[in-house]
């Protein structure tokens, strides 16, 4: 039998592109389904480091209008990645992140941008490239969830899809004006719809069209569909429930493995934990605290935002520099809470 043909979407993908964890899912599970006969073609957009890591990459479809401007669909592959790009360079070809700009504020046309991955996605989806017939389509978060719109309103043909929600709380919000310029008919928006509280919801429009909902654990799958953490979506969630699954996320244990690490200053396992020390000490030196070995040293890795709870983290630092404990934090996110750290790590270097 011949594999599952899956076509992934998403906005990020390690080591090209990573802001979270998404990025390391949908750079992980398309190895990991090899094995369980899933081959896996993923849709990025063309953002210069995408592009610049992958020189071999060659034009499968030229796009002479796509949302503005000229765009490309390259296709190419990286440390074992079957990769598709969708290179328009009005719409990527900028500095900053792959949300915000170098001053941290989002793009005015992420709209736009990413309703335009979404729309190349569909086509795909029915055969747009002839040769390429995906028989899902995995669509990650809400940069890819127009996908099931268009889908859903070009009518004929489509593969059966699958929405995967990394965060609720990013939904893809957008002001209803836009509708037309994302080539949505005005029937979709309704509450049955792309409609959410007047808005344009990228993430809701996946939710109400996906065959398939999954999202990051068993547990998760509970919590949104209540009203205190659904985020406005739990009515649609309970819904949807039959159609709702949490699949734990896991780790790619070639990368996270302390015995081969790489990166480590030393390697370590179950036999030979106590190695962690100089780990700890090398942490310790780079950030230039006190080398005592007894210390208590806290790291954090994490987006900095209100919803990790990095906020009550900058409260409670009199109680922790008090106690002397050390705190290392690696990090970006909200401008007020990247200052308040920096304000911290200046007062107790």
């Amino acid at each position: 039998m011949r594999p599952v043909s899956v076509l992934a979407v998403a906005a990020e993908l390690f080591p090209l592109i990573k802001t979270g964890g998404l990025a390391d899912v949908a750079g992980a599970l398309p190895l990991a389904m090899v094995a369980h006969g899933v081959a896996t073609t993923t849709l990025l957009p063309g953002y210069p480091a995408v592009l610049a890591a992958l020189p071999d990459a060659e034009i499968i479809a030229v796009l002479p209008q796509w949302f503005g401007g000229p765009a490309q669909l390259w296709r190419g592959q990286l440390a074992g990645l079957d990769l598709m790009v969708l290179d328009a360079p009005l719409l990527y070809d900028r500095p900053g992140g792959p949300y915000a700009g170098p001053d941290g504020a989002d793009w005015p046309d992420n709209a736009i941008r990413f309703a335009a991955l979404g729309r190349v996605a569909a086509w795909l989806g029915q055969r747009g490239v002839p040769g390429f017939t995906p028989d899902i389509l995995h669509a990650h978060d809400w940069q890819a969830g127009l996908a099931m719109a268009y889908l859903q309103f070009n009518g004929g043909q489509r593969p059966r899809t699958v929405m995967t929600v990394h965060n609720l709380a990013f939904q893809g919000l957008f002001d209803a004006s836009l509708l037309g310029a994302l080539g949505l008919p005005p029937e979709s928006f309704v509450v049955e719809g792309v409609e959410f509280y007047g808005m344009i919801g990228f993430l809701k429009a996946g939710l109400v069209f996906a065959d398939r909902i999954t999202t990051v654990s068993p547990r998760y799958a509970e919590d949104i569909k209540a009203p205190e953490t659904g985020m406005g979506l739990d009515g649609l969630l309970r819904h949807r429930a039959d159609m709702l699954r949490g699949i734990v996320n896991g780790i790619d244990d070639k990368i996270w493995d302390p015995a081969t690490d790489p990166m480590l200053s030393a390697r370590f396992d179950a036999a030979t934990i106590d190695h962690r020390g100089v780990n700890k000490r090398a942490l310790q030196e780079f950030f230039r605290l006190r080398t005592e070995p007894g210390a208590l040293l806290l790291g954090v890795i994490s987006r900095l935002t209100w919803q990790k709870g990095l906020d009550q983290l900058l409260e409670t630092m009199p109680v922790l520099t008090g106690l002397g404990i050390q705190l290392a934090v690696l990090g970006a996110g909200e401008a007020q809470m990247e200052q308040g750290f920096a304000a911290a790590a200046a007062a107790h270097p």
